[in-house]
């Protein structure tokens, strides 16, 4: 991939953000033995709660057991939707590939085999749908089907949960959950504990011993215990199942806001599986100039001072976010591409970006943002042609996708990428 002589990496495909959407075009590119870059750093606000949403709310706030017969409504009043260029198939098959990858790496990952959505608990004590979600928090889905007797355990100093008002929130639908909150092992004089700091500590099975003993007198008659999603970092899955051993229950995670320890673990395993492909080469500095070359390529320049790096690449797929990602800029005259300053579709007057309710059900016009493309993911220019032929979009810089709304972030995210990667090796 590196051409010494003047220290230009060159590649077959650059993948210019390295969220979500970047590292599963990588997935897909490198099964496919692409050569591949992933270029660009992430916050990590991707990865959030960990859990993988294909489409959970469309219109207003219907919601759907079945999320592709909802993709078939939402095509119909959406055309221009990412989902309305990608057939259901390819969305299912784009799913499976990071379902193998994931579970490849140890980090096991289920979805229903009927591909239906399932419930998942939130820590505000709200009930969302999701279509993908960790193993450590499967227990949680069946044990509110069933509405088992639950004891949800928090621990004094994490602020960011409260097994109390998961209770409060769901006490009608589901009379059988109690609350406990204790100290974590250690923690007794620390007035604010951090997520990740448990989940380190419980990588440690002595701890996990310390902190079953603390649950075990509180128990009384549940059938399951839920937890905040703390239960271990790099040997989640280990740690689940010895304190199960210990508690004689069936356990279960609950998400909490990100950035979560389940983001963090999916994103290091999804970063660190690529690592070990010889296809595979990741350039974590700032993108801060994209040149296109004479007949096909680009000149991709990377960090700046004694950093900068170039990279020439055959094609690009540009994943690099919205307004967080700084793939989309808001300026007072309006919203600008950030690398190529490709023509982004958007309201025509600021004053109609957002409507006046914050939760409006319709959600905010500033949300469907973004770039237009044409059925292989090629940003598209006023006459509806494509701007390069080489160069490919995916994840939330598309138009016309207002994910937070429908809840469907990792399904736009993990479908386009798929498409775009097919539609290079096909071009």
């Amino acid at each position: 991939m590196t051409n010494k002589a003047n220290s230009t990496i060159k590649t077959d495909l650059a993948i210019l953000g390295s969220g979500l959407t970047g590292l599963a075009a990588a997935i897909f590119a490198t099964n496919r033995g692409i050569p591949t870059v992933l270029a660009g750093q992430s916050k990590g606000i991707g990865f959030a709660s960990g859990l993988m949403d294909l489409l959970g709310v469309h219109p207003g706030e219907t919601t759907w057991d079945d999320p592709f017969a909802g993709m078939e409504r939402l095509r119909k009043e959406i055309p221009g939707h990412p989902y309305a260029k990608i057939g259901n198939t390819e969305i299912s098959t784009a799913f499976q590939e990071v379902h193998d990858f994931l579970n490849g790496q140890g980090l096991a990952y289920h979805k229903e085999e009927s591909l239906k959505n399932v419930n998942t608990i939130t820590s505000l004590g709200s009930i969302k749908k999701s279509y993908m979600v960790p193993k450590g928090m499967w227990n949680g889905i069946v044990a509110l089907e069933k509405k088992a007797p639950t004891l949800l355990i928090d621990f004094a100093g994490l602020k960011i949960y409260s097994a109390k008002q998961i209770t409060s929130a769901l006490k009608e639908q589901w009379p059988g959950l109690s609350a406990e909150r204790i100290e974590f092992p250690g923690t007794e004089r620390l007035e604010e504990l951090h997520g990740e700091h448990l989940a380190r500590s419980l990588d440690l099975s002595a701890n996990r011993v310390k902190l079953a003993e603390r649950i075990k007198p509180l128990i009384k008659d549940a059938e399951y215990i839920g937890f905040p999603a703390v239960l271990g970092m790099y040997r989640s899955e280990e740690t689940i199942k010895e304190l199960e051993e210990l508690l004689g229950l069936p356990i279960f995670e609950i998400p909490t806001p990100p950035v979560s320890v389940p983001g963090v673990r999916l994103k290091e395993t999804l970063t660190m599986g690529l690592e070990k492909r010889d296809t595979f080469k990741a350039m974590p500095l700032m993108i801060t100039r994209i040149t296109p070359l004479p007949g096909q390529g680009f000149r991709i320049t990377l960090g700046k001072d004694d950093t900068e790096k170039t990279l020439e690449a055959k094609a690009i797929i540009l994943a690099t976010g919205r307004f967080l990602g700084k793939g989309l800029i808001a300026e007072r005259t309006g919203i600008k591409e950030s690398l190529l300053d490709l023509p982004v579709y958007q309201p025509g007057d600021r004053t109609t970006w957002h409507k006046q309710d914050l939760f409006d059900p319709q959600g905010h016009p500033v949300n469907r943002a973004g770039i237009e493309t044409d059925p292989m993911f090629r940003p598209v220019n006023g006459s509806n042609a494509p701007i390069f032929e080489n160069l490919f979009c995916a994840g939330s810089i598309l138009a016309h996708s207002d994910w937070t709304r429908t809840k469907s972030g990792a399904g736009v995210a993990i479908a386009s990428a798929f498409a775009a990667v097919n539609a290079f090796q096909q071009r």
